[in-house]
């Protein structure tokens, strides 16, 4: 099966998942979204009000600043994969609770496989424990460290600055050294960049030849 498939295989089961209690609640399941070769993966922490009513992550205000952080970064949402490590809302957006971490930890660890990225974003406290246990976040965001056979940069949630304003600037700096950083795990990995595919508006934006007859 190709990571296509896979991920495709995973979004399936997840939108049908019983296997904790957040399925009770749910309107739609939130899998992921983005290519199945991204060499940049970011996971969240779970989805919220916006992304349970549409099931795609990150579209409610912190996505918004989610695109603008990937801009920055010289990135676009169709170059990266973003996903949570719960994919179902938790009520009134509390955290997840360890059952429910690990109920979906297999769909996770499905997409990490499949999708095999360079690098590994962790948006938040709650995902960055995933790789790197009860660390503090404000110690090691911004970050980039080498777990097993890939690298995982840990990064305060985008609706971290939304909440507590003088974290915004910590944020646009770590985002800031992400091609960088991209650059040194691939040299590490000994990986090509992946080669970008236009979108319809930049297909659409190319001058067109005109005829001479």
């Amino acid at each position: 099966m190709s990571a296509e498939q896979t991920l495709a295989q995973i979004a399936k089961e997840v939108a049908v998942c019983t296997k904790c209690a957040l399925h009770e609640s749910r309107k739609k399941a939130v899998a992921g979204d983005g290519p199945a070769d991204a060499e940049i993966m970011f996971i969240g922490e779970g989805p919220g009000f916006h992304e349970n009513e549409q099931g795609k992550p990150f579209v409610g205000a912190s996505g918004k600043f989610l695109d603008q952080l990937l801009a920055q970064a010289e990135l676009t949402r169709e170059d990266v994969f973003i996903c949570n490590v719960v994919k179902c809302r938790p009520p009134s957006n509390r955290d997840p609770q360890q059952d429910e971490l690990e109920a979906c930890d297999s769909y996770l660890q499905a997409q990490i496989e499949a999708i095999n990225p360079s690098i590994i974003v962790t948006l938040g406290r709650i995902s960055m424990s995933k790789f790197f246990g009860n660390v503090k976040i404000s110690a090691v965001h911004g970050q980039m460290q080498k777990v097993g056979e890939r690298f995982v940069i840990p990064m305060f949630h985008p609706a971290a600055a939304l909440h507590q304003p003088p974290l915004k600037p910590s944020i646009l700096a770590d985002f800031a050294k992400l091609p960088n950083q991209l650059n040194e795990a691939r040299h590490a990995l000994g990986r090509k960049a992946v080669k970008k595919k236009e979108s319809n508006s930049q297909k659409l934006e190319k001058p067109k030849q005109m005829s001479l007859f």
